[in-house]
C-alpha cells in the first residue's frame, strides 16, 4: 500500500481539527492555506498559512475541541491484558497460547500443538472471539493474511483496528495503537515471540489490510500520531 503523502496527511488533520471542509484529497490549494491560518489562529501560533514545524506538531495532537480522543475498543483492552506473555522455547509450550487453540476447537485444536508455530493469527482470533462472540472470524484464523478479509475495510486507521502485513515467508497481523509518518505502532502476538508493542514499516501493509469488525459501529477516522522513540522497525514476526 503506498505511503500517505504529506499533503494528504495535512488535509486529514486539518479536517479532524474542524478547520478544513474541502475534499479529502492531497491537493494543497487555497482552501488548505486558509485552513492552516485558521488553525494557527486557534492555537495562537504565527499565522503564516504554511505547515511549519510548530503547526505540524500541533496538528499531530488530538484535543477535545472539536476532536475527542477515541476510546480503546474492548478487543484492544483484552489484548493489553496479555502484554509480556511469551512462548516457551523448545518442546514445551505456553499453556495459555495452547489454550486459545483448544478453545477455538476443530482442526485448529489438533493442529496447533506447539507455540513454535506462528501464533499472531491465533492471538487475534482469541481476542476477537472472546470479546465479539457474534463476529465472523476468517475460515483459517491462523493465517495472518486471511485477516485481510475480516470485517470491513478501513481507508484511515483508528485505534484498535486490525492491520495485516506481509513478511518474508508469510504475513503478520496485529492491532493499531498509533503511527509516525513512516511506521505503525502495533500491538500483537508473536512479536519477538511475545505479546508486545513494535514498530512496523507502513510499506509492509497489504492491500486492503486495514480492517474493523463488522458487528461494531464504524470508527471515527482519527489517526493517533506518535513521536518516534528510537526503537528499530520489526523485521520478522515469526
Amino acid at each position: 500500500m503506498p505511503a500517505q503523502t504529506f499533503d494528504a496527511w495535512l488535509i486529514e488533520r486539518l479536517t479532524a481539527h474542524g478547520v478544513y471542509k474541502g475534499a479529502a484529497d492531497d491537493s494543497h490549494g487555497r482552501g488548505v492555506i486558509a485552513a492552516l491560518k485558521a488553525f494557527q489562529v486557534k492555537r495562537h501560533l504565527a499565522v503564516t498559512g504554511k505547515a511549519d514545524t510548530a503547526t505540524v506538531l500541533a496538528l499531530r495532537t488530538i484535543d477535545s475541541d472539536p476532536v475527542t480522543p477515541p476510546s480503546e475498543p474492548v478487543w484492544l483492552r483484552e489484548a493489553r491484558r496479555f502484554m509480556g506473555l511469551k512462548e516457551i522455547a523448545g518442546a514445551a509450550s505456553n499453556p495459555t497460547i495452547i489454550g486459545w487453540a483448544k478453545a477455538l476447537g476443530g482442526w485448529i485444536a489438533g493442529y496447533f500443538n506447539n507455540d513454535d508455530i506462528p501464533w499472531c493469527g491465533l492471538f487475534m482470533a482469541h481476542i476477537m472471539g472472546e470479546t465479539l462472540p457474534d463476529e465472523l472470524l476468517p475460515a483459517n484464523p491462523l493465517s495472518a493474511k486471511a485477516w485481510a478479509t475480516f470485517g470491513r475495510r478501513l481507508n484511515v486507521p483508528s485505534i484498535g483496528c486490525v492491520l495485516v502485513f506481509s513478511r518474508e515467508g508469510g504475513g503478520h497481523v496485529g492491532l493499531y495503537v498509533g503511527e509516525t509518518m513512516t511506521a505503525y505502532r502495533v500491538l500483537g502476538g508473536n512479536q519477538s515471540n511475545s505479546v508486545s508493542l513494535t514498530w512496523i514499516d507502513k510499506e509492509r501493509l497489504v492491500e486492503g489490510g486495514m480492517r474493523w469488525p463488522s458487528t461494531v459501529t464504524p470508527p471515527l477516522a482519527i489517526r493517533v500520531m506518535l513521536q518516534p522513540d528510537g526503537s528499530p522497525l520489526s523485521q520478522n514476526e515469526a
